[in-house]
């Protein structure tokens, strides 16, 4: 089973409908029993790093999370979920984050030419980074996946392993060790987005 984090942020019921779609059985919920129980849990989120943040620590899932990752669980971040994972970020602030990926969350558009549209919306081809991770054990290098967003990872080299362009190099995704994060939105992608579903539940 795959616990989908219920923090009060997120898109939690279509990725739920993505996984049931390729067979998984998935929950949304806040339960620690259930999260403890699960084989691999989903951390998704939209919206402001700061008030994601506290809502995760006020929920009590950020310690949950926490302790599961450090366990070895399989974890995945999705959009904000993955921005989450990372030490701070530097949206109108800056906000502490649960520290299991090295790195800051930093603004696009001090990276950008003037005039790229900010939030970055649209589909956009992943490149990987170093050898090919199990996470993209079904995709192939240039195919396209679906990105919302105005911030991203940033000094997360050694974690990094796919990025996209939008004028300048933009982390798309990143590992440490069973600890994944998507910048892009899976559930929004198609059959790419599925395909690297399937592989995060074959991990």
């Amino acid at each position: 089973m795959i616990a989908i984090i219920d923090y009060g942020v997120g898109n939690l019921f279509s990725l739920q409908s993505s996984l049931k779609y390729i067979g998984q059985e998935a929950r949304v919920t806040a339960d620690r029993s259930e999260i403890e129980a699960a084989n691999r849990i989903i951390l998704p989120g939209v919206g402001a790093f700061a008030d994601a943040a506290d809502k995760l620590r006020e929920s009590g899932m950020a310690d949950i999370v926490i302790q599961q990752a450090k366990a070895g669980k399989p974890l995945m971040g999705i959009c904000l979920g993955m921005q989450l994972l990372f030490e701070k970020s530097y949206e109108y602030g800056e906000h502490e984050g649960l520290g299991l990926i090295k790195g800051s969350i930093v603004p696009i558009k001090d990276v950008v030419p003037e005039g790229y549209k900010i939030p970055h919306i649209g589909w956009n081809a992943l490149k990987f980074k170093g050898e090919k991770d199990p996470l993209f054990k079904y995709t192939k290098e240039g195919d396209h996946v679906y990105f919302v967003h105005s911030f991203y990872g940033a000094d997360c080299d050694d974690s990094t392993i796919a990025v996209t362009e939008y004028s300048a190099t933009l982390t798309a995704a990143v590992r440490n060790g069973s600890v994944y994060g998507c910048q892009f939105h899976p559930e929004k992608s198609g059959n790419v987005g599925l395909d690297i579903l399937r592989a995060f539940c074959e991990i």
